[in-house]
């Protein structure tokens, strides 16, 4: 074997499907000096034992985009080295035993067809004709996308190592990394053992693919990467006659299970409802191609159901009964980027069993990020830095991995909240609200309050594709908030404080708006990158001449954080995480002023306190800084109270504002609020794929200033045209609802997803959001085309406005 190099432009870590595919993709980007280094032997972690299951339809477009690359490179792949990949497109069914499931489904071949997924949706009897095994005496529907497949995982693996070894790459087993070095807060190289010896590699690009082992490695050099171990079941049985080798993969989300042919046995796997974590005291050095031990006791409910929905497996017998570790992630969704906490970190790792289908598009999509240093479109739902600090802590992850592995087959509906590894970050006034009704949900660790249950009501969500148990809880919220005033608590709210000799000079160069402005001013501006796409969209209050806030989604906090200190450069400027020393409540309606004036001397008029400014008042007993500004298009403050004043402040304004009807009001209504308004969400409207100009957000752009990140890229904009535009739409029929991903139709043709929605309560109906294209067009035809948004298969004509149907002119805020 050659002699592990002393030096290489990357080194990955990991030699599983993960690790080969950036090791080739990097490759490929021309990075011939790449080292991949495994502990073991390649693929003897979790990629030999996986199901090698190929469904291309993912959440959203960007994940599917990735889904479908991997199908095809593993197409192609074969030819290219030599080594099979099994690679077989048969095809996929999914069947629903449920009414609520089948409407899933039907969501989700709306989703295909917006994603160009070719989706056929078939009944029952079509089914049991592509299926003859399949038992549908209680199927509901089913929907079938023909170019799914299945492959062989190793052999995937194999494949991606020997195009890697065929473009320069070099690849080292049984070398373990021990320590990944650093120095001045960036990657030096890493440190590696073997049997034979030791030794260090000097790179400036490492990348953690460790799978199950990834997060103690991270840990070393205090990244997050949060994950744990899961043991996952399958089996397969002896040879069943009949089989046919083109069988589609099955999958029977209703009982956690899926079926796929394998070599005329068949295997059923399990996706159950509470899982098994495993790994808790460490990784056995010498971990490789191993298995646990069998469980049939916890794997029988899923066999049992199995043996009613496929008759065969009550007769065939059972070759291989299988149970292996896969790592799972707090949110299911698997891990992809630069670390925050150490430059040159890379990682690809925690893929929730979904790795072979995914490993293939990610590793493509992180070595265009490594080599261009911005990824190739929109990764959010995979970006390492949504990830928590706290979410590190071992006991966490093993409760919440627990509920993450059987939420890939479990029904996804809308507002779905976890139920484990809960409570860990709460507001002053948690019990408060707790003791006034709230349900809660959560987000990046914070306890939120969703929604208030009235007396007597469960506290609990009825989850459904229909209006849910909150529907009119919400309503009586929203309508408080347009008619009377509204009280919300919005501590989870990430805050930056900016401050020193350049934090002026600093924030100007990355921000689209003007923020040299008077002390108590408040901006609403962008980040912005090169292509003019938004990385965030924030509030910037100058508190003095030397010191801002900065006011970002509780979401987003560590991915804004971030950005901060990778742009600071050399300017003077300190950046801290305020967060946890202030909360916020929000006073929100036309009856906030009545309310502010009667806990505190200070005075609301226009005059005094106009819109876009902070001052600081007296309020109960205690003080607070009162933003003026609104997510929910009324006239209202956010209060910023000192952590220990908190409790104080609230009761202050419950006990004054009875007799104005004060209603406590959840994110739900938040939500609500903001889309009557059009106002954007970061993640779902505006991601960094989407023009500033094209979101309709160029009122918070100031190109006269000279200098700032994203301006080329706005001019060059405003001289090109929009190609595309952002609508807000309402659809005429007042029943059906809105989330995410309905198809936005225009005369006839899809043309795009709706990025978010909701129920207007005021306007009376769905509202979503949504692109156009309109290249070449002027908005007088834009809004000329008949609009429709399909729910599920069945299209409802929508009323498309480019302004705010609620309150266009904005004059209920500056009331």
């Amino acid at each position: 074997m050659n002699a592990v190099p002393s030096k290489a432009r990357a080194v990955v870590i990991g030699g599983g499907v993960s690790g080969c595919s950036v090791a080739y993709h990097l490759a490929k980007a021309g990075w011939t000096d790449v080292v991949l280094l495994e502990r073991r032997k390649l693929t003897s972690g979790t990629t030999w034992h996986a199901a090698g299951l190929i469904g291309q339809l993912r959440g959203s477009a960007n994940m599917t985009r990735l889904a479908k690359y991997s199908r095809d490179l593993y197409i192609r792949l074969e030819a290219e080295t030599g080594v099979a990949t099994g690679m077989r497109q048969v095809g996929s069914i999914s069947v629903a035993l449920t009414a609520e499931r089948h409407e899933e489904l039907l969501r989700n071949a709306t989703i295909a067809r917006i994603f160009g997924v070719d989706v056929a949706e078939i009944s029952p009897a079509e089914a049991k004709a592509m299926y003859p095994h399949l038992n549908i005496g209680d199927v509901v529907g089913a929907v079938h996308l023909p170019g799914d497949g299945q492959c062989d995982p190793a052999n995937i693996a194999m494949a991606l190592a020997k195009g890697a070894r065929m473009q320069g790459v070099k690849i080292f087993e049984m070398t373990k990394v021990t320590r990944v070095t650093t120095a001045g807060g960036r990657v030096t190289g890493v440190d590696w053992e073997t049997a034979e010896g030791a030794g260090h590699i000097e790179a400036d690009v490492i990348v953690n693919c460790g799978g199950m082992w990834g997060r103690e490695l991270a840990a070393q050099n205090g990244v997050t990467l949060p994950l744990h171990a899961c043991e996952h079941f399958y089996l397969v049985t002896e040879p069943v006659a009949g089989i046919a080798s083109s069988l589609p993969v099955l999958r029977v989300p209703d009982e956690c299970a899926y079926y796929k042919q394998d070599a005329g046995k068949m295997m059923l796997g399990a996706f159950e409802p509470k899982a098994k974590p495993w790994g808790m005291d460490g990784i056995r050095p010498d971990f490789e191609f191993d298995t646990l031990p069998e469980d049939w006791d916890h794997f029988m409910p899923i066999l049992e159901k199995a043996m009613n929905r496929m008759p065969l497996f009550q007769t065939a017998g059972i070759h291989t009964f299988f149970n292996g570790p896969e790592s799972f992630t707090p949110d299911d969704r698997y891990y992809l980027g630069e670390a925050p906490e150490v430059k040159g970190y890379w990682i690809a790792a925690g893929y929730n069993s979904i790795g072979i289908v995914s490993s293939g598009g990610a590793g493509q999509a992180l070595a265009e990020w490594i080599t261009h240093g911005e990824p190739p479109f929109d990764l959010w739902e995979v970006d390492i830095r949504r990830a928590q600090p706290f979410q590190r802590n071992r006991r966490y992850l093993k409760e919440r991995v627990t509920e993450t592995l059987g939420l890939l087959y479990a029904d996804h509906f809308p507002y779905r909240q976890v139920v484990t590894a809960r409570g860990v970050r709460r507001s002053p006034i948690h019990e408060h609200l707790r003791a006034r009704g709230a349900v809660f949900g959560e987000v990046a660790g914070w306890e939120r309050a969703n929604w208030f249950a009235n007396p007597g009501q469960e506290r609990e969500y009825h989850y459904s594709w229909k209006r849910q148990n909150w529907f009119e809880n919400q309503k009586a919220e929203h309508l408080a908030v347009r008619n009377g005033v509204g009280l919300f608590d919005m501590t989870s709210f990430g805050k930056i404080r900016v401050e020193g000799r350049d934090a002026c000079k600093f924030l100007n160069r990355i921000c689209s708006a003007e923020v040299d402005v008077e002390p108590g001013r408040i901006v609403y501006t962008m980040f912005l990158n090169e292509r003019g796409g938004i990385e965030a969209d924030l509030t910037v209050t100058r508190l003095s001449e030397t010191a801002y806030l900065l006011v970002v989604p509780g979401a987003t906090f560590q991915r804004n954080l971030d950005w901060l200190r990778r742009t600071v450069g050399d300017d003077f400027a300190v950046i801290t995480d305020v967060t946890a020393a202030e909360s916020v409540l929000c006073v929100m309606g036309p009856k906030a002023r009545d309310l502010m004036t009667r806990v505190s001397p200070n005075d609301f008029s226009n005059a005094a306190h106009p819109f876009g400014t902070a001052r600081e008042i007296e309020i109960g007993m205690g003080l607070a800084r009162a933003h003026r500004v609104t997510y929910v298009g009324e006239l209202g403050w956010e209060l910023y109270v000192s952590a220990d004043q908190t409790a104080h402040v609230f009761e202050t304004l419950d006990e004054a504002g009875v007799d104005l009807g004060l209603k406590l009001c959840g994110l739900h209504t938040l939500d609500s609020c903001r889309i009557e308004k059009a106002y954007r969400h970061w993640g779902h409207d505006i991601t960094d794929e989407d023009h500033v100009l094209e979101a309709g957000l160029g009122f918070s752009v100031r190109t006269k200033k000279a200098g700032f990140i994203g301006r080329d890229a706005v001019l060059r904009k405003k001289d090109e045209g929009l190609t595309r535009r952002m609508v807000q739409f309402r659809l005429e029929n007042p029943e059906p609802l809105l989330f995410h991903n309905e198809a936005v139709v225009r005369d006839g043709k899809i043309v795009g997803p709706v990025t978010s929605g909701n129920y207007g309560h005021f306007l009376g109906g769905a509202i979503g959001m949504g692109y156009v294209p309109c290249k070449g067009e002027s908005e007088e035809e834009v809004l000329a085309s008949s609009y429709e948004i399909e729910v599920a298969g069945v299209r409802h004509k929508a009323v498309a406005s480019l302004a705010p149907m609620y309150d266009p002119k904005s004059e209920r805020v500056r009331m």
